[in-house]
């Protein structure tokens, strides 16, 4: 009587055995589908975010460039002007004519005095 009542339970094991089993099969087929289908979504994603990059990259490398330019060229002027205005000799020629000056000065000073002096000695003379 036992295995009477064993067989049908062992026979109703299996079927459920047998219906998981293909439901198991059924969703992992389906998960599949979805995975290689989820699996073209997410490189056409990839792709598409890489050619953004790609392309930020680029405008990015050509704003350096022209900064760059920008910074070489007016380092140029600059050394251009420094050499033209900082020059040594202008400096220094520049100090000399001062210095001309100062003792042209002192000169047209010291003639001013004599010139007094002597209109004074003459204007003595006269009386």
């Amino acid at each position: 009587m036992a295995i009477i009542i064993r067989r049908p339970l062992l026979i109703g094991v299996l079927i459920v055995m047998a219906l998981g089993i293909s439901v198991y099969l059924r969703l992992w087929t389906i998960d599949y589908q979805i995975s290689s289908t989820e699996t073209e979504l997410l490189r056409r994603q990839f792709d598409l975010a890489n050619r953004e990059a790609v392309d930020e990259s680029a405008e990015w490398r050509l704003r350096f460039d022209e900064a760059e330019e920008r910074a070489n060229t007016c380092a140029k002027e600059l050394k251009s002007v420094k050499a033209n205005l900082g020059d040594n000799s202008m400096t220094k020629r520049l100090d000399m004519l001062q210095k001309e000056n100062m003792n042209l000065l002192e000169r047209v000073e010291t003639l001013k005095q004599e010139l007094e002096a002597e209109k004074l000695k003459c204007s003595t003379q006269k009386l």
